[in-house]
């Protein structure tokens, strides 16, 4: 998975130097998005794969099934990327994208888990706290999560807070136990 992920970053990173250029970020981030959701279906992959195929007949089928959802840079990208036989690392490229995106637009997404339903009015001091503390716009996903037993588990890119009443208990039986 990290090689592919090492593999994906140099062209996500000229599809967001582009896509900063041309001050098209939302629409260059569902355009890869979209070309991901191709590539994760199994005959698309399949397809993607054979090395029987050249990399024109793979970008052009490719292109074919996006249609105009794919724009002229776009394409030129997915060229690129058959050429390289790299058209399977469009979901790690998409995603490594929307994470360069969201730290040019300063928000990150965050998820709630919570034991019950929380209240209109805790989800907006919850959000106003997390932008406070993360420096960012927060888009806040909130769930209900009966697991929990009570509390909150939050997830913020790499920042897990786990304040929920069963992280408590694991805590306290790892500590007795060692």
């Amino acid at each position: 998975m990290a090689e592919s992920i090492t593999l994906a970053r140099p062209y996500a990173n000229a599809a967001f130097e582009v896509a900063l250029a041309d001050k098209a970020l939302a629409p260059w981030s569902q355009m890869l998005a979209s070309l991901a959701a191709v590539c994760a279906d199994p005959k698309v992959s399949a397809l993607l794969k054979n090395p029987a195929l050249t990399a024109e007949k793979q970008s052009q089928a490719l292109l074919e099934i996006c249609g105009d959802a794919v724009s002229d840079k776009g394409q030129n990208l997915v060229k690129l990327l058959a050429e390289n036989r790299r058209l399977v690392l469009l979901p790690q490229i998409s995603s490594i994208f929307d994470v360069l995106k969201a730290a040019q637009e300063k928000s990150i997404d965050v998820d709630v888990a919570t034991a019950y339903q929380l209240s209109d009015e805790v989800v907006e001091h919850l959000t106003q706290a997390l932008q406070k503390r993360l420096d960012r716009q927060v888009r806040l996903n909130t769930r209900v999560d009966q697991k929990l037993i009570g509390g909150a588990v939050i997830r913020a890119g790499d920042t897990v807070i786990d304040n929920s009443v069963r992280g408590k208990l694991n805590k306290l039986a790892e500590s007795l136990s060692s």
